[in-house]
């Protein structure tokens, strides 16, 4: 029985390559229509060199930009290797040849605005993809010297593109994506779970100070043992209860803490070193949430942008929500880094002295005599 010939290894490459997304039959379909008849560039709208995602495409583009449209009888031989000698020095991949197979691949000239409108939305989901990502990678480089304060200007950054997508397309019914993405859990790492411990700890200490920080909540903890203290300490403050570590203890054992998440002697001696202030250890705590929520928010994003069945507008409601979620956080950092001054009271203004002026005029006095 013959064996079939051995693949050469060119081949197998060019079968396991992955197949184009509908996104390049959009962008050739487009050229080809504009080969055909460059007028139909007045028909598309704004469309950019970088919308293309394939960088022949956005330089062939530019080219046809670039030369001047042929006569009202069409095109020839002439204008298109002007065309193609104008892009070929940014896209050397680009060949005679293939200006007619982009001919070939458009159904219908006329449809060039369609084509141009797929163009743009594909460029808007690679786009927002781009902005998550980068304020993931924001969000995980501890190295910046000001770290939350980049990841919340990168976050603004993300807020304003959308902002601006929001005004290119039209906002349609059905505009959440069909499945959520599921939530990335916590980094609970040795650093952040001392943190929470010496909060604990420093709020037992001193009830007073930690009264102050309403600004802290338990979904903010990395631990669900320390958020089901957090919460124990919160609710000893608000009933007007002592606060020590045996009143704390009472409380673990009515949240059902003891003794499947820690036993007495454990949480006794995690309260036994208070150290420095409960508003110290609270800020590194809410910073470190801030920083899991934009990775949070980020990783839903991409999870978006990578369902190619979103709209632009999915993309922009979704993304938009996700991003409240993070501005609500931001709200409760910036309170606990940048409190409120409180108002003085003003000393009353004393009036001010009279202008001088002529003399007020009143009425002579009638004297009536006598008859």
């Amino acid at each position: 029985m013959p064996q079939p010939e051995p693949r050469h290894a060119h081949e197998a490459d060019l079968d396991d390559r992955p197949a184009p997304a509908p996104v390049h039959y959009a962008e050739q379909s487009l050229l080809g229509a504009l080969l055909l008849d460059p007028h139909h560039l007045d028909d598309i709208g704004t469309l950019e060199p970088d919308h293309f995602s394939d960088h022949g495409h956005g330089e062939l583009f530019r080219a046809l930009r670039k030369t001047p449209a042929p006569g009202p009888h069409g095109t020839s031989p002439v204008w298109l290797n002007t065309v193609l000698d104008t892009a070929r020095p940014h896209a050397p991949g680009l060949t005679a040849p293939y200006l007619h197979t982009l001919v070939q691949a458009c159904p219908r000239p006329s449809h060039a605005a369609a084509y141009a409108r797929m163009i743009r939305a594909d460029h808007a989901r690679r786009s927002l993809r781009s902005h998550a990502q980068h304020l993931a990678q924001t969000a995980m480089d501890t190295t910046l010297p000001h770290h939350v304060q980049a990841t919340v200007r990168q976050a603004d950054a993300l807020a304003q593109f959308l902002d601006d997508l929001s005004g290119r397309f039209a906002p349609h019914p059905g505009s959440l994506p069909r499945i959520p993405p599921p939530v990335p859990a916590r980094n609970t790492n040795e650093d952040a779970l001392d943190e929470e411990r010496l909060l604990i700890a420093t709020a037992t200490a001193h009830p007073g100070e930690a009264s102050q920080m309403r600004w802290l909540l338990p979904e903010d903890f990395a631990h669900a043992l320390h958020a089901t203290l957090w919460q124990g300490l919160t609710a000893l403050r608000q009933r007007g209860d002592p606060v020590d570590p045996i009143t704390l203890l009472w409380e673990a054992q009515h949240r059902g803490l003891l003794p499947h998440g820690i036993t007495p002697t454990q949480l006794l001696a995690l309260l036994s070193t208070p150290v420095a202030s409960p508003e110290h250890w609270g800020e590194r705590i809410l910073e470190r949430a801030l920083l899991a929520r934009a990775q949070a928010v980020a990783a839903r994003i991409t999870a978006y942008c990578d369902d190619p069945a979103n709209s632009p507008h999915q993309l922009i409601t979704s993304s938009r929500r996700a991003l409240a979620d993070l501005t609500a956080l931001r709200s409760r950092w910036h309170q606990a880094t940048h409190p409120a001054v409180p108002r003085t009271a003003r000393p009353a203004r004393t009036p001010a002295p009279p202008r001088a002026g002529p003399p007020p005029r009143t009425a002579p006095l009638t004297v009536r005599t006598p008859r």
